[in-house]
């Protein structure tokens, strides 16, 4: 098992001056900084073909949960927004994963990528043989949004400031070291490369606006602390069942388990 960094970026007291916008985006780069899922040990050895095939299925079945339950969680940071023009703007999100015309989404093109490792789709969907932490984690991220205000919600989605870099990290690790992928597999990860970068423009001048006090500015760290560790979490418990010590909890997939091939 790994351990996350301490955190520098402490709680400012409620006397205290607020941050200005400068140094508000810097103290939420600086989370990024330390506690970004990148540094992980897993996304290490995936990005650099350590992993076994069974590895990488292990991650792609249980990233399946968190993929779908972003429109979910997107659904609910509409419902606590009262601007018109910010709900049109955020509503795209939820057309980006599950679909919207010609485009099928975020959530097929990740089917795609576990077709590709194998997996029945129905069994990928069922969510059934997901780790525990899994589910904990994904649940958890959903639950945060309903039960806070929506500039924390908002907040929360900011780990798209450091997207862009795991993803291009991704494609070009997987398509070197694993025979199963191409162009096809990887589409989910090509498409973030741009959806993720406007995402995070709106959703970080809508934080540096609106985040005005000290407890606003404390609320919108704390929530992007808490997505991170939802993000390292799950992490965390694929690398304590499927790499060391592998202790796979009851229920959840062993390899050959759900597989067409």
């Amino acid at each position: 098992m790994t351990h996350m960094m301490p955190l520098m970026t402490r709680p400012r007291p409620r006397d205290a001056d607020p941050m200005s916008p400068a140094e508000l985006e810097a103290a939420l780069r600086a989370i990024g900084a330390q506690r970004y899922h990148n540094l992980h040990p897993f996304h290490k050895m995936l990005h650099s073909g350590q992993c076994s095939l069974d590895q990488v299925r292990a991650w792609a079945l249980n990233r399946y949960c968190y993929q779908a339950c972003i429109p979910r969680k997107d659904g609910a940071v509409l419902a606590k927004i009262e601007d018109r023009e910010v709900r049109r703007a955020w509503m795209q999100r939820i057309l980006d994963h599950d679909g919207h015309l010609d485009d099928q989404g975020g959530i097929e093109r990740w089917l795609v990528l576990t077709d590709s490792l194998g997996f029945d789709r129905d069994y990928v969907t069922s969510q059934q043989g997901a780790l525990p932490a899994t589910r904990f984690a994904v649940e958890a991220y959903v639950r945060f949004v309903w039960d806070n205000p929506g500039l924390t919600a908002i907040a929360s989605c900011l780990t798209e400031l450091f997207a862009p870099k795991i993803h291009a990290e991704r494609i070009a690790g997987m398509l070197e070291h694993y025979d199963f992928t191409n162009d096809t597999v990887m589409a989910y990860f090509q498409k973030r490369l741009t959806q993720a970068p406007r995402d995070c423009d709106f959703a970080l001048d809508y934080v540096l606006k609106n985040a005005r006090t000290v407890d606003e500015q404390n609320g919108v760290l704390n929530a992007l602390t808490f997505k991170c560790n939802v993000l390292w979490s799950q992490l965390d418990a694929l690398y304590a069942a499927y790499v060391a010590p592998g202790m796979v909890p009851p229920g959840a997939w062993v390899p050959g388990e759900g597989e067409t091939r």
